[in-house]
């Protein structure tokens, strides 16, 4: 039956869940106008806040007075074919329907923010008023009743088309699979179904285009956002193009997760050089250190590491949904995983240091390396899981972190070593010299060799040279002091522990600092 004001063929079988349906969109750009129409109808739809939209209207100004025109891109979810929210998701509020559809459940939401932090598309944000991650749906409960989304329905132009690819009547195959479409970062490899027609490609590439100095743009000016702030105008693109209307965005994880990275690799790495130090016979298994010393300074940064993440949540209240509703492929449910095992180890080390057991303690450590390797490490297969951000995509993190989780560790054991009788200061100033030289030669790297995609380069300049180098070149600075510990002893271990701090905030903020819409 045919839906007043729709198609038949582009509505049929609305809650069918056949692999033979797949809804995608198609954008005409070549009929949008900027009325801004569609923006207007989905929050009058869905009841959408001010100041966060699920589809807004970007325009570019190319070309060069007299020969310009204005370019626009209708701005939302892709509904990807292989969402990166969903697998980052850890409590499947973010799930895809059978029909494809990918829609979230605010109900299960903990408002950990990596759907934002995975989504290439920026297209997630976190409503203000319920503090729940939010996109587009597509409209999913007007699907379900036969009925096309707000969007659809009020585009002048009929600009905005939706409809089931997998029907070679409807009028999107018609135009997917026979005319030129494009999509935006195909080479993310989510296969989005937002398809644009006539779209140029100043609109479809976030960095395409350069950026008004001091973010005024037509109709708004913006404070600090995510925006490049790459000198002389930064452009990814041979066409002469401004970017003249957007809207605001931020950075999902801000310092408390700079913070955690770091608290969490000096809880990893004091059990981790310890117990290393006891496996290669510079400390005995009854040493004050390993026994007492090493297990008390893990499970007080664990706490804090903890907190900050709990903390960092848009509902702490429900952070137990990380252990009551799993999503497995989450990096964040299996590095909660991995936290809580190495707490039992630590704990199961000061249970060992009260009965006096030896055997205790020598079976703690036998999980006790690997966990505590993989809680230094696992972050680094977080970030990784956000696809939007490239320079995260980094095969050498893990062993980079771990790296950082020895300097830390060696840092925090020198100090407290320095309080005890224990003859292992000599060594761990050693190991903390290593480790920062090895530190440094990874930063190194990550600084001077040329990264393959323009987000990254651009992410590392904004690292080196942009916003966040005011963090990273003390942070560089203080490192290279950790190298004389050998010489100057414990002195130098808080100078290094306050160097990684730096680093770790630099390199987390400029990865973030790139735009992707």
């Amino acid at each position: 039956m045919e839906v007043p004001g729709t198609s038949a063929i582009e509505v049929a079988s609305p809650v069918a869940t056949s692999s033979l349906q797949q809804w995608v969109k198609v954008v005409d750009q070549t009929r949008c106008i900027g009325c801004h129409a569609c923006t207007t109808a989905c929050k009058s739809e869905n009841q959408v806040p001010l100041g966060v939209t699920r589809t807004y209207v970007k325009s570019v100004d190319v070309g060069y007075f007299p020969q310009t025109r204005r370019a626009f891109q209708v701005t939302r979810c892709n509904q990807c074919a292989d969402p990166p929210c969903v697998a980052a998701c850890p409590t499947s509020a973010m799930y895809q329907r059978a029909d494809g559809i990918v829609d979230f459940d605010k109900r299960i939401c903990i408002g950990c923010k990596a759907c934002i932090a995975a989504c290439p598309y920026d297209a997630i944000f976190i409503n203000p008023e319920d503090h729940s991650a939010e996109k587009c749906n597509f409209c999913a409960h007007r699907i379900d009743i036969g009925l096309e989304p707000a969007c659809v329905v009020v585009c002048p132009t009929e600009a905005i088309l939706v409809g089931n690819l997998a029907d070679p009547h409807s009028k999107v195959a018609e135009i997917v699979l026979r005319h030129p479409v494009a999509v935006r970062r195909p080479e993310k490899d989510t296969q989005p179904k937002l398809f644009y027609q006539g779209a140029h490609q100043a609109t479809l590439d976030p960095i395409a285009a350069t950026r008004p100095g001091g973010n005024l743009y037509m109709w708004s000016e913006q404070g600090d956002g995510v925006r490049s702030g790459h000198p002389g105008g930064f452009s990814n693109s041979s066409a002469a193009a401004m970017l003249s209307y957007d809207i605001g965005h931020r950075a999902p994880w801000d310092w408390r997760v700079s913070l955690y990275t770091w608290t969490k690799s000096i809880a990893a790495g004091a059990y981790l050089v310890a117990l290393l130090l006891v496996l290669t016979g510079f400390l005995d298994w009854t040493s004050d250190l390993f026994v007492w010393g090493a297990p008390l300074v893990g499970i007080g940064f664990l706490s804090v590491t903890g907190a900050l993440l709990i903390w960092d949540l848009e509902h702490p209240e429900r952070f137990f949904y990380l252990f009551t509703r799993p999503q497995w492929r989450s990096w964040l449910v299996r590095g909660a995983i991995f936290i809580l095992g190495y707490g039992a180890v630590l704990a199961g080390q000061l249970v060992s240091g009260w009965t006096e057991s030896e055997t205790l303690r020598q079976v703690a450590a036998v999980p006790g390396l690997p966990l505590s390797l993989m809680s230094a490490v696992y972050t680094a297969y977080l970030f990784a899981q956000s696809k939007a951000r490239d320079l995260w995509q980094n095969p050498l993190l893990p062993p980079h972190m771990a790296v950082q989780a020895v300097l830390a560790g060696s840092a925090v054991l020198g100090m407290v070593e320095s309080f005890t009788e224990v003859e292992a200061g000599r060594t761990l100033h050693w190991c903390l010299a290593i480790a920062s030289l090895v530190h440094l030669l990874f930063v190194w790297g990550e600084a001077t060799l040329p990264h393959g995609t323009a987000h990254a380069r651009l992410a590392q300049w904004e690292m080196t040279n942009g916003r966040y180098s005011g963090w990273f070149w003390p942070g560089i600075v203080l490192s290279i002091i950790g190298l004389a510990a050998p010489w100057l002893g414990a002195w130098v271990a808080l100078p290094a522990l306050i160097g990684l701090l730096a680093y770790e905030h630099a390199y987390v903020q400029a990865a973030q600092a790139v735009p992707l819409a």
